[in-house]
């Protein structure tokens, strides 16, 4: 016998399965959206929950409503889907012409804006470095250092009287270093005259000492051990080998004998080199007399 009860059930069924029949159109889903879908779901999942509860041909029943309510809304949602599709490709194009513009209006040419400095006036305690008045530094004047003086050249005097430049300079030699010792100038004169005579103003080294030759010399003689402008003689006491064949040293030694001579300015030049020289010829030395006195006069003007 049949269960009235499960027949109403089945007819409730019927009736919930006879509404799912009632499925929109696919414009209808478009537009109610996935809130419907879902609950719709919802109910005959419930539906199919129940089933255990009910008796085996209500759970066939509802079952086969069940499945063929998922078929049809399959495919609604099939029929829907390129609606939903267009109206997303629809969006998506409006929002890519609305970036394009935007794009469009960002490559339009900008006015540059001005920015306005604060124009907030400085605390009067606090002074900016800008507008601090420059404090004036002490200027120090340099003065140029001066110039050291150049040490004056030793005049060179034009020779005279015959005599060549190294003559002319030794005779230059001999009445600088009477000058210092400041003797008179008939001194000089007989000094020069003696130099002529003895090796003819020029400083001679001697053979016989090789020492002599280690000093500057213009010429070497063999008169014994004689050297220098006097050829004075290192064994005769007058010095050493060094200091005579100087020849400022050998002048003095000369001018040094000849003071010691009484009367030496009344002498005649000849008389006067020979109390001196002690020379075998003492009448050669006269014959220099002008010349050593043109010489002496050449060299102090």
């Amino acid at each position: 016998m049949r269960d009235d009860d499960t027949i109403d059930d089945q007819g409730a069924r019927r009736g919930m399965t006879g509404r799912s029949d009632d499925t929109p159109s696919s414009v209808q889903v478009g537009v109610l959206g996935e809130a419907r879908t879902r609950r719709s779901l919802r109910t005959r999942l419930g539906g199919l929950v129940n089933l255990r509860r009910r008796p085996a041909r209500t759970r066939v029943a509802l079952a086969a409503g069940v499945l063929c309510c998922l078929g049809a809304t399959a495919v609604a949602g099939a029929q829907a889907l390129p609606a939903e599709r267009a109206d997303d490709r629809a969006g998506t194009e409006a929002a890519l012409a609305e970036r394009s513009q935007q794009a469009a209006s960002r490559a339009e040419v900008r006015t540059p804006v001005t920015i306005v400095p604060d124009a907030t006036p400085a605390s009067p305690t606090t002074a900016s470095p800008t507008t601090a008045a420059p404090t004036p530094s002490a200027t120090r004047t340099t003065r140029p250092k001066p110039r050291p003086k150049p040490k004056p050249r030793p005049k060179r005097i034009v020779p005279v009287a015959g005599l060549d430049q190294a003559q002319m300079d030794n005779a230059k030699e001999i009445v600088k270093a009477g000058r210092a010792m400041g003797v008179p100038r008939r001194a000089l004169v007989i000094a020069v005259a003696t130099a002529m005579q003895e090796s003819n103003l020029y400083n001679y080294a001697s053979g016989v000492l090789p020492e002599s030759q280690n000093y500057p010399h213009q010429a070497i003689g063999w008169d014994h051990d004689s050297v220098g402008l006097f050829q004075q003689r290192p064994s005769s006491g007058w010095g050493e080998v060094g200091q005579l064949m100087d020849p400022a040293f050998a002048t003095r030694a000369f001018l040094n004998a000849l003071l010691e001579i009484p009367g030496w300015e009344d002498l005649p030049l000849t008389v006067a080199a020979q109390a001196v020289q002690i020379s075998a010829y003492p009448d050669l030395y006269a014959q220099h007399e002008w010349r050593a006195t043109e010489v002496v006069a050449a060299v102090l003007v």
